[in-house]
């Protein structure tokens, strides 16, 4: 163990590495990051989305998103405080600029987890690669 593995996470590196496992499509960098008591909303289906509790079941969805080799995340735009973070993203599933929606995650970290995150897009489309 060194040092650094006991201390806890700011916000920003929680984020950093949130952004990191999608980008490198690495599921692992989330197993650390995520609270046992995870609640995790997901976009799809309207009007609310699907409510993931725990850690298993949130890194399942998040998990399930990495794995798809269809579609990827492009980060626009990060914000983040001392519990809250903001992250600004477009969800892209085809070539077009039609194939792609814009939204935000709202995510909360308490003592270097992620204890809260809320999925939110500009349009609900009903895609295959949405809806897994």
């Amino acid at each position: 163990m060194s040092p650094s593995d006991d201390l806890t996470k700011t916000t920003d590196e929680v984020i950093d590495r949130f952004n990191l496992a999608f980008r490198e499509r690495d599921a692992t960098l989330l197993e650390e990051i995520i609270a046992p008591d995870c609640v995790m909303e997901s976009i799809q289906p309207a009007p609310d989305g699907t409510r993931y509790e725990g850690y298993d079941a949130s890194l399942s969805s998040w998990k399930a998103l990495i794995d798809d080799t269809t579609s990827h995340f492009e980060v626009e735009d990060v914000h983040t405080g001392d519990e809250w973070a903001l992250i600004r993203w477009r969800y892209v599933w085809g070539p077009g600029h039609t194939d792609s929606v814009r939204g935000v995650n709202v995510m909360r970290v308490v003592d270097g987890k992620i204890v809260e995150a809320a999925g939110y897009s500009k349009t609900a489309p009903t895609v295959a690669a949405l809806e897994g």
